[in-house]
């Protein structure tokens, strides 16, 4: 078997030769009659079509003065009719020194064969761009994982479903846009680099501006612009969002992703609840056409209502209780979690995933009545100051969605800041000022809610890793 230097020196021989006979081997504008989809289609309904298409050779059948080949645009795979007495002596020339890889144009009649498939049979080919490498495992995709992540764009050429995913991908942020445009939602774009790092806990990557001599920070949230611009008389405004937390890699976790941010006045984080119901249950009835899905071997129903259950007594913690010491000591017992100052909003994730059951797992649940000291941000319960009035979303065991009534007293809400600000050893939160002096102009009371997009996309195309839905995921560096 050759190996792959063997290959690509043959096949810059090629080249050298396409270029030796005045064929530029990487074209220029093409211009299509029809993709191949649409010559499929049109064959059906109107019987013999002259087209002029093009795409990826994927396969290359014969050798003599008849072969076959199947070219591949971006949607779909159509069969190529190669004859030398149909084409030009310069022509089936140049398809004798193609490779399976090459992109071309042609132009010829569409058939069917005896076998009934349907065909275009060449009258002309263009070649468009050379292709100097193969493509892996007899084009059948990438095996080794990291792979395919790293090289991306040679898995989408082999792998059909993997851009399949990609687009459903889209389909999703567009239906979800859709929904939200068509009920009133204004969407905006805020900054990516921030003075102050704000908005959640994560830790921040730190970039420096050189005209202005000052450091800055790559966004962790948008969440304290968007209530900026609720001061500012909007009352109902969203943004999909790319932020970045200088954090761990893992199966549900990419330094880089992508989240849907709603912020409504007048509203609460029940009304979130309604809200983020509404967005999920529209995104999958129009782009997978039902609200049963299918993740990990698991069948979820996505019909409404859902579930809704307090944290907190679930943990068997009353509201009534007022010590927080007895809560941790709750913990402790039940969970051997030994909290040492203020509890971490990862600790209480993983203890919610705990609490799971089965059940729950075929079903999305609300999960209410967090505990403040994690939600800074949150309005907190009147009858219990120590629970935030604040829920996290679970699917299939995948938190989703995060979502509580926004504080907007801002002397409550300075002190808050604060207070986490003492407790922060690693220094990372700091006193967003212009923030605390936009609340003093008056915030309406609201409902904000973060979507994780990424995970919504693993839940609806059954991807067990962030990386299966992130065309560019995070990787080490190469060799």
């Amino acid at each position: 078997m050759e190996n792959l230097n063997e290959i690509i020196q043959q096949r810059l021989h090629k080249l050298q030769e396409i270029k030796d006979k005045n064929i530029d081997p990487y074209g220029r504008k093409f211009e299509r009659s029809h993709k191949v989809k649409e010559i499929l289609d049109g064959f059906e309904k109107k019987g013999e079509l002259q087209v002029k298409s093009s795409g990826r050779l994927m396969a290359i059948r014969g050798h003599g003065k008849t072969s076959f080949a199947d070219l591949r645009d971006e949607d779909e795979k159509i069969q190529l009719y190669i004859k030398k007495d149909i084409l030009s002596e310069d022509d089936f020339w140049l398809f004798k020194h193609l490779d399976i890889g090459d992109i071309v144009g042609i132009e010829g009649r569409v058939f069917k064969t005896k076998m009934g498939e349907t065909t275009i049979e060449v009258k002309k080919i263009e070649l468009l761009s050379k292709s100097l490498r193969p493509l892996p495992e007899k084009w059948h995709g990438l095996k080794n994982v990291e792979a395919r992540y790293r090289q991306r764009y040679v898995d989408l050429i082999s792998n059909q479903k993997v851009r399949k995913v990609f687009k459903t991908r889209t389909e999703i942020i567009n239906k979800i846009k859709e929904y939200l445009d068509n009920h009133g939602y204004l969407e905006v774009e805020t900054p990516m680099m921030h003075y102050v790092p704000g908005g959640a806990a994560g830790k921040p990557f730190k970039t420096h501006h050189n005209v202005y001599d000052i450091d800055l920070y790559m966004r962790i949230a948008p969440e304290l612009y968007l209530k900026k611009l609720l001061v500012g008389g909007f009352e109902k405004v969203y943004e999909i969002n790319r932020s970045f937390r200088n954090e761990g890699i893992s199966i549900k976790h990419n330094p880089e992703f992508t989240m849907l941010e709603v912020y409504k006045a007048y509203s609460d984080y029940e009304g979130m609840m309604d809200l983020t119901e509404e967005i999920i249950t529209h995104a999958a009835e129009k782009v997978l056409g039902t609200l049963k899905i299918n993740y990990q071997g698991r069948e979820i129903d996505l019909s409404r209502p859902w579930r809704r259950q307090s944290f907190a007594e679930a943990l068997g913690i009353s509201p009534e209780e007022k010590d927080p010491q007895s809560w941790k000591k709750i913990l402790k017992e039940k969970f051997n979690l030994d909290i040492e100052g203020k509890i971490s909003r990862s600790a209480l994730l993983n203890i919610a995933e705990d609490l799971l059951d089965e059940q729950d797992k075929n079903r999305p649940v609300f999960f209410t009545d967090y505990f403040s000291e994690v939600s800074p941000l949150a309005k907190t319960r009147k009858d219990c100051p120590l629970l935030a009035e604040r829920f996290e979303l679970f699917i299939g065991g995948l938190e989703v969605a995060n979502a509580y009534s926004e504080l907007n007293d801002p002397l409550e809400q300075a002190q808050r800041i604060k207070d986490q600000q003492q407790d922060d050893k690693d220094k990372l939160h700091k006193i967003d000022n212009d923030f605390l002096l936009a609340l003093e102009y008056g915030m309406p009371p609201a409902g904000g809610l973060g979507i994780g997009i990424d995970r919504l996309v693993m839940l609806l195309t059954d991807k067990a890793s962030i990386r299966e839905v992130i065309l560019f995921p995070l990787l080490k560096p190469g060799k």
